[in-house]
């Protein structure tokens, strides 16, 4: 089997996995691996949970996409589940995060036209954040590696340093539309936004009439330990834009929106051949049912607790760990003297699969439904990884 027809756009380990359930993976060898980067925060119920399975089977039965041009049960019922449990009134539906950023953008930007006076149109971003990688996601991605060999990228957008409460109220003005922001950031190296920012955020949108975006891709859909997670932080956002676990492995993206930015659009202004089509939203809500009706995300504090507690052992035993950060079981772990990938690289030869991020973070992400007994396999794997490294 050649793989040489696929786009070089990965640097990919050297496997190829054929089937999965819960949090094992198999490759095509049979060799078992525990996924804890569970397609980078997507696969929130683990790998062919029989929810999504029987949805998956029952809907294309059914009905499986349609034009937006019409309604459908499936789309209307997983935008009441959103907006019935956030703080938001309307919902846009497309593929994935980095889409759901693309329409949260362009929301902010109308919105600057409708209430501004022409120039109304500047997007503030954080240094370090990441939202995606098409020309706008990436014009708001504060990573100068991302964007360097793509310029000259969308205007009207300024870097400000995250949680830096100073510059922010320096850069910010009545030319200001929207500022965005992941209150987690993940890529970057898991790092949380402070309260007090957020806080101070709010306050300046609301006095100079800009709309706050929230960026949840990562870190959105229970994974904090509340279905999104601006609520862990006591700040309500205009926007929320989620994916990933949102579909729980199936392609889709959501932009939440309260009445105030959701208005700024009319017909015409935006869409999405294959967004809400029945099919992945019947999914998402099957998804949905099993992580709040089935009480999925009140589980996330315990088992974050418990998996802390396994890691300060190894921080204390091996001394490769700096520091323990995240939040829920989006949980990253600082590595000593620039080790994180050859750390990632030893897990991997054990089966133990985890991903980088940042400049020096191991990020772990398992699903949501992962057992304690699950995380005593994956910490006894990640211990021969450390017990080698420093032997």
């Amino acid at each position: 089997m050649s793989k040489s027809s696929v786009m070089n756009t990965y640097g990919r380990f050297d496997v190829t996995f054929e089937k999965g359930k819960g949090v094992k993976l198999y490759d095509t060898n049979g060799k078992e691996y525990i996924d804890f980067v569970s397609g980078v925060a997507v696969n929130c119920l683990g790998h062919c949970h029989p929810a999504i399975t029987k949805a998956v089977v029952e809907q294309s039965n059914n009905l499986v996409q349609l034009s937006n041009y019409y309604w459908n049960t499936k789309h209307t019922l997983l935008a009441e589940k959103l907006t019935e449990n956030s703080d938001h009134d309307k919902v846009f539906f497309c593929n994935s995060g980095t889409e759901a950023n693309e329409c949260a953008l362009k929301i902010a930007r109308k919105y600057g036209t409708l209430h501004g006076n022409g120039d109304k149109n500047v997007i503030l971003y954080m240094d370090n954040s990441f939202h995606g990688r098409t020309v706008g996601a990436l014009s708001v991605t504060g990573q100068p590696k991302y964007q360097k060999d793509f310029m000259p990228l969308m205007g009207g957008v300024k870097n400000i340093k995250f949680n830096d409460i100073n510059q922010l109220k320096e850069n910010f003005n009545e030319n200001v539309c929207g500022v965005i922001i992941e209150p987690i950031q993940g890529e970057s190296g898991i790092n949380n936004a402070d309260v007090d920012y957020l806080k101070e955020l709010r306050s300046l949108c609301d006095q100079y009439n800009a709309l706050m975006i929230f960026d949840e891709v990562q870190c959105g859909m229970g994974r904090t330990g509340s279905l999104f997670a601006y609520k862990k932080f006591g700040v309500i956002p205009d926007i929320i834009t989620v994916a990933k676990a949102l579909g729980g492995g199936f392609p889709v993206g959501a932009t939440i929106a309260n009445e105030r930015a959701a208005s700024a659009f009319v017909p015409g202004d935006h869409g999405s051949t294959f967004g809400g089509n029945p099919l992945v939203c019947a999914v998402a809500l099957a998804v949905l049912d099993e992580l709040i009706d089935g009480k999925i995300i009140d589980s996330i504090p315990e088992k974050e607790a418990y998996l802390r507690s396994k890691l300060a052992v190894l921080k204390e035993k091996y001394g490769l760990i700096n520091e323990i950060k995240g939040m829920g079981l989006l949980i990253g772990i600082s590595i000593n003297d620039g080790k994180f990938k050859d750390l990632v690289n030893k897990c991997f030869e054990k089966g133990l699969l985890v991903v980088t991020a940042g400049s020096d973070v191991v990020r772990l992400l398992p699903p949501l439904n992962v057992t304690k007994e699950d995380i005593d396999e994956a910490m006894a794997l990640l211990e021969l990884a450390m017990k080698e490294m420093v032997s």
